[in-house]
């Protein structure tokens, strides 16, 4: 199955028959479907639909849109637009123009991982991240959505005082559990281990690699391990559970220390519930 996404995402600008694909591979058809559902979750054709996006994605912020449809492998205009608002979250011209029209808000706090911004749409949150200092926060933001509208909010209320109460119970006993939404864009496989990462126990870790076996997909570790680290959503996505195969804490994009931190906190209560 890993061989026949391969082949779907090098050859995304092409229809690829389903037919072909598995008489490829010297299975059949429905062995392939069942079989890729199973492995990766979605099927070939969700995949490949996802891989296209994507590579519009890339392709539209380099050139017209018209030039980037075709290229990326849709037929048409229309066929973009019949699939674009679900996974792009926004329409072809705004992605060209890196979110232009898109206003964001968000709001900068301590946290007792430090200085924390929450950044949310009229959807939901889009962003928890840490920082040395609100600056620096402000700027990885806008360099997520270089053309959207950036608007402080004006108080800590609403979803902003909910994630931001959300982040300093995990450094507690008695983690709360996050009700509010999220409006974060995701393909399929990026979705899947964010998932299998919300799945690891508090006070438990995986290693990349245990990640990727526990998705069906074993020699995927590298893939999962830079599905981790696109994680726009600190602590609420656990990725600071996921380790080195040989237990070392490494790779964490707000920072090792606080990775260790929580962690140490998560660890810390799991033995005291014991007790």
């Amino acid at each position: 199955m890993l061989a026949a996404a391969e082949y779907l995402r090098a050859h995304a600008d092409e229809r690829t028959r389903l037919e072909d694909l598995a008489r490829s591979m010297g299975i059949s058809r429905l062995a392939l479907l069942r079989g890729f559902k199973r492995v990766l979750g979605v099927s070939p054709a969700e995949f490949a639909r996802q891989q296209r996006l994507g590579r519009f994605r890339e392709k539209v912020r380099m050139g017209r849109v018209t030039d980037a449809i075709y290229d990326a492998g849709f037929g048409s205009s229309s066929r973009l637009y019949e699939n674009s608002s679900e996974v792009l979250g926004m329409t072809p011209k705004k992605m060209r123009t890196g979110g232009a029209g898109l206003v964001i808000r968000y709001r900068t706090a301590a946290s007792p991982l430090g200085r924390m911004l929450v950044a949310a749409t009229d959807a939901g949150v889009c962003s928890i991240a840490f920082g040395k200092d609100d600056t620096a926060l402000v700027e990885e933001l806008r360099g997520r959505f270089p053309k959207a509208e950036l608007v402080q909010a004006k108080a800590d209320t609403g979803w902003f005082a909910e994630a931001v109460e959300f982040v300093a119970s995990q450094m507690s006993e008695h983690p709360r559990a996050a009700k509010f939404p999220l409006d974060v864009r995701a393909t399929a496989f990026q979705q899947r281990v964010w998932k299998a990462l919300r799945e690891i126990p508090r006070g438990e870790t995986r290693s990349y690699g245990e990640i990727a076996c526990e998705l069906g997909m074993p020699k995927a570790a590298r893939a999962v391990g830079s599905a981790i680290g696109s994680n726009p959503l600190a602590v609420l996505v656990p990725c600071h559970r996921a380790i080195h195969s040989d237990g070392s804490i490494a790779g964490y994009r707000w920072g090792v220390e606080r990775k260790k931190k929580l962690l140490a906190v998560e660890r810390s209560a799991k033995t005291q519930q014991k007790h």
